[in-house]
């Protein structure tokens, strides 16, 4: 299937070939007809899949065949709610790409940034407006922004808006808009039953549709494990990225302190690293992500919360230095990579305390590991697996030749339009502070395009698909 044959607009066509793109993914596939149909629709996505592009092309086709005459000031037409300021920036990004040929006025608005030239750009009008909850409401109740024009509504990653707090904003939100003749475009990753009761009181008759079951992980991922006495994590992460100190990897650590602490560690060692998590403020995440997607530097470090935004393609490796606590978080932090049918590699280091945790990831992804001993860092005492070793013949003291569990394509395959960016969290602000979600998703570097930097009203333009 193709493009074309999703009843997309010429000049939507023309932008998607430009950026190389040739073949819809699944969810683009079902999605992109019915929204072009004006239908409601509740869909099931994870990141990596191309939701960006699933819901922004027919949503910036009905802005651009069925332009509206300007009387007065003028109003957002289109609203998209993001989670998080990074994957507010990273869809904004993504629509100004694909509508390069259109002239639509946007901008994207979000905390942690003043509000002044939001409130420039929102008194000089918008059609397109991607916006986080917090801030949204901030100009709500400022009335420096008008809803009651909005035909298309996209909540995007909503459950994660839901796990951090933001139902309430939301159904601010939603009262401020239109019921009549709006159509609801509502993306997530579950449809718990929070999902369902917000698709009932607010879509009309929602079409459901689910390309990727939960917890799944692309097959040509691959996943190994190293364990490894604790204190000699730092070492071992060390002797492993040295192997190739070029490419780009990147590392997941539990805390906030730990994270700066390993990237230090890793700097002073000569690799060059960042490290992103909540308490960095909002230029220092944007200047640390920016300096990994153009690669000065080749490592960073970054906790669950934090790492929503981060969106790189063909991000070849993912460290995870401390296992996650919760094991759908696993999946998320490995589907940074291994996307547009490129090969990944997913490696842990597991301490003694983390083989609970690495039993239950093992569990849910119903897969072995590749668990092998690196020579001069073997554990002074193995690891006590329990009774269902997550390896078979692989653990230590067994037969440690490497075995491959990810298939790898022969071929190059068709180049996608991808979206990302899960978290969870209490707490009631936009951002990778309190409250922000787990997770994120790897971003292409963008060139000549950019972000709206909290607010500058932006038209079409140029920037990488997502």
């Amino acid at each position: 299937m193709s493009f074309e044959s999703l009843g997309l607009a010429p000049f939507l066509l023309r932008a998607l070939a430009e950026q190389g793109y040739e073949t819809p993914t699944p969810i683009q596939e079902q999605a992109i007809p019915l929204a072009l149909e004006g239908r409601d629709l509740l869909a099931g996505a994870q990141t990596g899949t191309g939701k960006t592009a699933a819901f922004g092309l027919p949503l910036l086709q009905h802005l651009g065949t069925n332009p509206q005459a300007v009387d007065g000031p003028r109003r957002p037409r289109a609203l998209v709610l993001t989670p998080t300021r990074e994957l507010a920036t990273q869809v904004h990004d993504s629509l100004r790409g694909y509508s390069k040929y259109l002239r639509i006025p946007s901008a994207c608005i979000y905390g942690g940034v003043g509000m002044g030239n939001q409130f420039d750009v929102l008194r000089r009008g918008v059609d397109l407006l991607v916006a986080c909850p917090g801030r949204l409401i901030d100009h709500i109740e400022r009335r420096s922004v008008d809803l009651s024009g909005i035909e298309i509504l996209v909540l995007d990653e909503a459950d994660r808006m839901l796990d951090m707090g933001f139902l309430p904003s939301i159904k601010k939100i939603l009262a401020k808009l239109p019921r009549q003749n709006r159509q609801t475009l509502l993306f997530s990753a579950t449809f718990e039953e929070s999902i369902k009761q917000l698709a009932l009181e607010f879509m009309r008759n929602p079409e459901q549709i689910q390309v990727t079951p939960k917890n799944t992980v692309a097959e040509n991922i691959s996943h190994r494990v190293h364990p490894v006495d604790g204190p000699r994590k730092r070492e071992l992460l060390l002797h492993l990225l040295a192997q190739d100190s070029r490419e780009q990897t990147l590392v997941f650590g539990r805390t906030k302190h730990g994270c700066d602490k390993l990237a230090m560690f890793l700097d002073k060692s000569g690799i060059k690293t960042a490290a992103i998590h909540g308490n960095k403020s909002q230029g220092q995440r944007l200047r640390a992500l920016g300096d990994f997607k153009a690669g000065r530097v080749t490592v960073l470090v970054a906790t669950d919360i934090a790492a929503r935004g981060i969106d790189i393609n063909e991000l070849p490796k993912v460290i995870n230095y401390d296992l996650p606590m919760v094991a759908e978080d696993y999946v998320h932090r490995i589907g940074r990579t291994g996307r547009n049918g490129s090969t990944g590699q997913a490696i842990s280091l597991v301490a003694q305390d983390e083989a609970k945790l690495l039993r239950q990831i093992v569990r849910l992804l119903d897969k072995d590991m590749d668990i092998r001993d690196v020579p001069g860092f073997e554990p002074q005492t193995p690891i006590r697996w329990g009774n269902s070793a997550p390896g078979k013949a692989e653990l230590p003291g067994g037969d440690r030749s490497p075995r491959k569990h990810a298939r790898r394509p022969h071929a190059e395959a068709p180049r996608h339009a991808h979206a990302g960016p899960k978290k969870a969290g209490g707490g009631q602000r936009d951002g990778a502070g309190r409250g922000a979600p787990r997770g994120g998703q790897p971003q292409g570097q963008r060139r000549g395009g950019g972000n709206t930097g909290g607010g500058r009203s932006q038209g079409g333009g140029g920037g990488r698909a997502s």
